[in-house]
């Protein structure tokens, strides 16, 4: 082989100055990776049926089934955040400052408005870190509560009632016609539009311009 051909399979001088982050993509990669598919299988992600035990028993079947108090109420920026907020005591405490005040259920309630420390509620639907779910982007268009948490409303201890793997998602983003309604009825647990939810959800759709996205950085961003 001459000078010239050997000279045509060299790498060009800049890929030395790589050569570490070669290295550390190399030593890192396979480790991200694992880390990566232990979170997203876990059992918070993807365990229908996951319920940990609260600090304080709260019914949903009671408060949102019974008494019929809105979701919004306690997780009140969820039209207007990504998150839906975890109550602070004070919006318990609107309630059971007068209401079984002396009750041992709500000690740590009563324990928690004394010293301001906040109770240490157990999140349920725990996404991993490198998904991004925005909850107004979904409620503000249509998508009911009851679609991704089931009927909490008859739950006495919340549990998660669908999968919330990628695979699910990106089927209702492909598909979302049966999870749309009208957004005022987004917390409202049972409803029903009158007719064929796919027709309903199929003209909702077109009339709303709801074209959910489906590409990575949707949700990895």
């Amino acid at each position: 082989m001459s000078d010239k051909q050997s000279k045509s399979f060299q790498f060009p001088k800049w890929v030395n100055a790589i050569r570490p982050q070669i290295a550390l993509g190399a030593l890192v990669g396979p480790v991200y990776l694992i880390v990566l598919i232990y979170y997203a299988a876990s059992p918070q992600t993807t365990m229908v049926g996951y319920q940990p035990v609260q600090p304080v028993p709260y019914s949903h079947a009671l408060h949102a089934g019974t008494l019929g108090i809105d979701c919004q109420y306690c997780h009140y920026t969820v039209t207007e955040a990504a998150h839906a907020a975890i109550p602070p005591t004070e919006v318990c405490m609107n309630c059971h400052a007068t209401i079984w005040t002396e009750s041992p259920k709500l000690l740590k309630i009563r324990e928690s408005y004394a010293t301001g420390m906040p109770v240490p509620w157990v999140r349920v639907h725990d996404l991993p870190a490198f998904v991004q779910f925005n909850h107004s982007a979904h409620v503000t268009r249509g998508v009911g509560c009851e679609s991704c948490h089931g009927r909490v409303d008859k739950m006495e201890v919340v549990f998660q009632d669908k999968k919330l793997s990628m695979a699910w998602c990106i089927e209702c983003h492909r598909a979302p016609e049966v999870n749309l309604r009208p957004p005022e009825f987004a917390t409202a647990m049972g409803w029903a539009p009158g007719e064929d939810p796919k027709v309903f959800g199929a003209r909702f759709a077109a009339e709303n311009n709801l074209n959910p996205r489906e590409d990575c950085s949707t949700c990895h961003y």
